[in-house]
């Protein structure tokens, strides 16, 4: 029986980028030893898309409200590296993340198949 899914995402500043989610997003982790760390993710759900291509990979991360989310990113000092754009299926971002990539956040529109549970106070909105 499948338990869960393994991420794996590849950086040219790996540290940088596992500080940075320890840090500004603040996911939960464990050190599988030697600072070697493991995040939990949020609620997940996975969308199978067809291509004409080879087949791909993409992370986005979802929010509740991609304003406040973005304003949270920022005060932290976190820049966004696309304005909010709209999308058939909801609001779309990115931020720039260490590595030189960037890290694809939207708001969904589309029903989805968790339910939102927030992780850390960056997915809540400030009242």
């Amino acid at each position: 029986m499948i338990t869960g899914a393994h991420v794996i995402v590849y950086n040219r500043q790996a540290e940088k980028l596992r500080n940075f989610f320890r840090d500004v997003l603040e996911f939960p982790f464990v050190d599988a030893g030697h600072d070697w760390l493991i995040f939990a993710l949020p609620a997940s759900e996975l969308g199978i898309h067809p291509t004409r291509d080879e087949g791909s990979h993409e992370l986005y991360l979802m929010c509740d409200d991609i304003h406040a989310t973005l304003a949270k990113l920022q005060a932290k000092g976190v820049e966004q590296a696309e304005p909010i754009s709209e999308q058939a299926w909801g609001l779309l971002t990115s931020i720039k993340i260490p590595g030189g990539d960037v890290l694809r956040i939207y708001q969904p529109r589309h029903p989805t198949a968790i339910t939102f549970k927030p992780t850390s106070t960056l997915n809540t909105v400030s009242s």
